[in-house]
């Protein structure tokens, strides 16, 4: 991926918070940090004190537990 597609890429995907996600999912945040730790969820970009995932990599990933349970 060449620089520029990669900052366009980058300027259409949103950084999300811990608050989206559990709202996205309807699943708590200690489920997701216990995934987290188990490494089946993304780890954070830590910003600071903060944490923020790529919406894309939550989205890939709702998609993937989708596809898991129907198989």
């Amino acid at each position: 991926m060449s620089n520029n597609d990669q900052q366009s890429y980058l300027a259409n995907d949103k950084m999300v918070d811990m608050a989206f996600i559990t709202s996205f999912t309807g699943l708590t945040d200690k489920w997701f940090y216990k995934l987290i730790k188990d490494g089946e969820f993304p780890k954070p970009i830590k910003l600071g004190r903060s944490s923020r995932w790529m919406q894309s990599e939550v989205e890939a990933w709702v998609q993937n537990r989708i596809n898991q349970s129907r198989q």
